[in-house]
Formats: structure tokens, C-alpha cells, sequence
């Protein structure tokens, strides 16, 4: 980070009001994705190990699916975030419906690809032959939500840009209030199974699309942006999402290599894996709730020309995500007898999970560290440097991880490797941070 001479008082406590208005209620929509997935967990969890193995399968292929269209959000903030900065409104909203109309293309895309080719994916992830058939039911149905869910992404980096966060919470609380009772009636009193929790997500998913839609449109027609679909417009948000798309597929393969070897390490740990990526997912989303607070201050200060305030907001937001996680490691390891048992009370799944959980938890100040940085260098707009420091974490990480089953290692190794992925998107992110090459100013980058 550049470096400016000491913040008064005054601006700490502007840029804390700033953080805290943003991210609190970002939090909130933030975690619906992994809360809807751990919810998955607990009902499912109680109908047999395999169901929950299958499970923790079919939900790494279609977070994955999903996940890698995350620039229709992050991107779009920050784009938003800038014109807003600007003064010009109706050029930001414009910007965000050439995202949402990009993600219903998207979303069309990836149902025609994950239909025919799910049981082929799950096999390829070592499913074993008894968890297979559930993982491919719960992905097949979930698949058919997937451009709802994209239309989120996009809806929300649109709000987001505008500033405002609470409305995706309100959205957020609703959509996982209506997932867990679809869930529990359709598994439990329709008798539907593994399938009644992927029918449970779809619609609770659809019906959050339609109030982003809704609440999107209104903002269009008040500010006279259009919503017809441009074909220039969709093509230059998809081409500026490209750096952001290669950092996401980055990181979902380190996801995906995690979910894969602890599939081959036997029902019991992979089932435990879920349960510990659903919890660290939830503990990410938590401290990615400041980041996204810095997405929207750090493009609207670039946007308005406002170097120095960019720069402050920057080094103040890293010092929350260093105290908050702190702060969510020690209740790790404090809600550990709690919370296991509403996963599972198999003993072969919870041994591993009680010594992974206190990996999890001493690494969550360093994870304050990244999830800050990166959202702070995709609120400027930096996204190639983005890309090829993820990929360099990918090349770090994925010997490290595909050596543990070879060498006999088990679930804790696994995430002791995932440790060593963080420190390393830490120290390439730090360094960025640090040159103050990501501040560029104006309306675009």
C-alpha cells in the first residue's frame, strides 16, 4: 500500500461508519449461498452418511458452476460503484443490466452443459458407487436453478455499486427462511429425499431472482436507463469479466482438487469435508462481507477522483479484516461441541472434524488478510493482476494437496495444504496492495 500521512481521528471514524453501513448488511446476503448449502447439510445429513457424502459432491460441482460466474457481482460493483462515483446513474444501471441480461445467457449455457454430462462429473470427482447416484439426482435438479442464481450475482453487484446493501439482505434472510422450509417438507414430509432438498433450493433460489429483477427494474425506469438487452454492452462486460473468470476458475480448482482428494480418502472424510468447506465457505463470506463494503467505497472514491480516500479506506479496511479474523477463530474453536453434532453423529465423521476445525480456526486471521485485498483490488478494477495471482497460488497449492493421499496423510493434512494456499494469496495480494499500482481513477478504468 502507498503511504499517506496518518489518518485523523475524524476520517477513521468516517471510513468505520462507511465499512459498518455496507458490510453488516452485506454479511446477510453474503452467506445465503453457503447457509443454503449448509442447511442441505443438516437435513440431509440425518438421512444416512452416503446421502451426505453424495451431497458434498454434487454441492462442489454446482457451487463450482456457479462460482465462476462471480464477476457478474464483483465486476459489476465495481463498474457501478465508479459511475456512481461520477455522478452519472443512469449509465451505472445500464452497466448492470448488460450484466443481469449476461447472466440469464450464462445461466441457459450451464444447464445444457450439466443435464447430459452429471453422472460423468460425478464420477470424475470419486464419488464412490454407493454416494453416486445421490450426487447425481441432487446436481441434475439443482442445475435447473442455475440462471436464477447468476441473475443474483448480477442483481446484487448492481445494488451493491448503488451502494446499497440491504436490500440483498432482505432478500438473503427471506430466500434462506423459504430454502429451509421447502427443505424440511419436501425431504422429510413429502418423502422426497435427496431430491426434495435440490428441489428446495431451485425455488427458493427462482423466487429471490424475481425480487432482485423487480427491484432492479424499478430502479431503470426512475432513472431512464434502458432494459433492452445491447449486444455492445453485454459483450464488454462479459470481455471485462475475463481476468475476473480465470481468478475464479483458479480458485474453484483449488476447491475442487480439496473436494477430490478428500473423496478418495473414504465416505467418512469426504462427508466430514463438507461439513468443514460449508463452515469455512460461511467464515469466508463473513469477512468477504467487509471486502464487499470496499468494492463499493473504493470504486465510487476512484470514480470521483478521490485517491487519497481510496488509499485510507484501503488500509483501514485490512486492519478489520485482520481484527475480525481474529475474532471468528476463536469462535471456532469455542462452538465446536456445537456445532458438529447438528451435522452428523457418526464417530469415523466427527473425529476428523474436531482437529480440521482448529486448522480452520488459526488460520482465519490470515484469511481476514486476503478476502479484504482481493475485494479492494476488484473494487479498482484490477482484475488481471487478480488472475495471475490466483494462478500462481493454483501451481502452489495443487502438489501440495494431491501429495496427501500418496503419502498417507488424511483430512487434517488436506487442510493444512489449504493453509498454505491462503498465505500464498496473502503474500501476492500484500505485495499489489502495497505498490499502489491499483489506483487508477475516473469513471472507467
Amino acid at each position: 500500500m502507498t503511504q499517506a500521512p496518518a489518518t485523523p481521528r475524524r476520517a477513521l471514524r468516517h471510513h468505520d461508519r462507511e465499512i459498518i453501513a455496507l458490510a453488516l448488511p452485506a454479511f446477510g446476503a453474503l452467506v445465503a449461498e453457503p447457509l443454503f448449502v449448509m442447511v442441505d447439510s443438516a437435513v440431509i445429513g440425518h438421512l444416512g452418511t452416503r446421502q451426505l457424502a453424495g451431497l458434498g459432491v454434487a454441492a462442489a460441482l454446482l457451487t463450482t458452476a456457479v462460482s465462476v460466474f462471480v464477476f457478474l457481482a464483483y465486476a459489476t460493483t465495481a463498474a457501478v460503484a465508479r459511475r456512481v462515483g461520477a455522478g452519472d446513474l443512469s449509465s451505472a444501471i445500464r452497466q448492470g443490466m448488460d450484466g443481469i441480461w449476461l447472466a440469464l445467457l450464462l445461466g441457459a449455457a450451464v444447464i445444457v452443459a450439466v443435464l447430459p454430462t452429471a453422472p460423468w462429473l460425478v464420477e470424475a470427482f470419486g464419488a464412490s458407487p454407493a454416494a453416486a447416484p445421490y450426487a447425481t439426482t441432487y446436481l441434475r435438479i439443482s442445475a435447473l436453478g442455475i440462471p436464477a442464481m447468476l441473475v443474483v450475482l448480477a442483481a446484487t453487484g448492481v445494488l451493491r455499486g448503488l451502494q446499497d446493501t440491504r436490500t440483498p439482505l432482505y432478500v438473503a434472510i427471506g430466500g434462506f427462511t423459504a430454502n429451509a422450509a421447502l427443505n424440511v417438507g419436501l425431504v422429510y414430509l413429502a418423502g422426497l429425499g435427496i431430491a426434495g432438498s435440490a428441489w428446495g433450493t431451485v425455488i427458493a433460489q427462482c423466487g429471490m431472482a424475481a425480487v432482485y429483477l423487480t427491484t432492479v427494474v424499478r430502479g431503470a425506469r426512475r432513472h431512464g436507463a434502458s432494459l433492452r438487452p445491447d449486444a455492445a454492452g453485454i459483450r464488454a462486460c462479459a470481455q471485462a469479466g475475463i481476468p475476473l473468470l480465470i481468478r475464479t476458475l483458479s480458485l474453484r480448482a483449488v476447491l475442487m482438487i480439496a473436494t477430490a482428494v478428500a473423496a478418495r480418502l473414504g465416505d467418512a472424510e469426504i462427508a466430514a469435508h463438507q461439513i468443514v468447506l460449508s463452515l469455512w465457505q460461511l467464515l469466508a463470506f463473513a469477512l468477504d462481507a467487509i471486502a464487499i463494503a470496499g468494492q463499493a467505497i473504493i470504486g465510487r472514491y476512484l470514480g470521483a477522483g478521490d485517491r487519497a480516500g481510496a488509499s485510507a479506506a484501503c488500509r483501514r479496511m485490512v486492519q478489520w479484516g485482520i481484527a475480525s479474523g481474529i475474532v471468528l477463530g476463536v469462535l471456532v474453536v469455542l462452538a465446536r461441541p456445537l456445532f458438529i453434532p447438528l451435522f452428523t453423529t457418526d464417530p469415523a465423521v466427527r473425529t476428523p472434524l474436531l482437529t480440521t476445525l482448529l486448522v480452520v480456526a488459526v488460520t482465519q486471521p490470515v484469511a481476514g488478510i486476503v478476502f479484504i485485498l482481493d475485494g479492494v483490488l476488484m473494487g479498482a478494477g484490477d482484475g488481471p493482476y487478480l488472475a495471475g495471482a490466483m494462478v500462481v497460488t493454483l501451481a502452489v497449492f495443487a502438489p501440495a494437496a494431491l501429495a496427501v493421499p500418496a503419502l498417507g496423510g488424511g483430512l487434517v493434512a488436506l487442510w493444512w495444504a489449504m493453509a498454505l494456499m491462503m498465505t500464498v494469496r496473502m503474500l501476492t495480494l500484500w505485495l499489489r496492495a502495497r505498490s499502489g499500482r491499483w489506483i487508477v481513477t475516473g469513471a472507467s478504468r
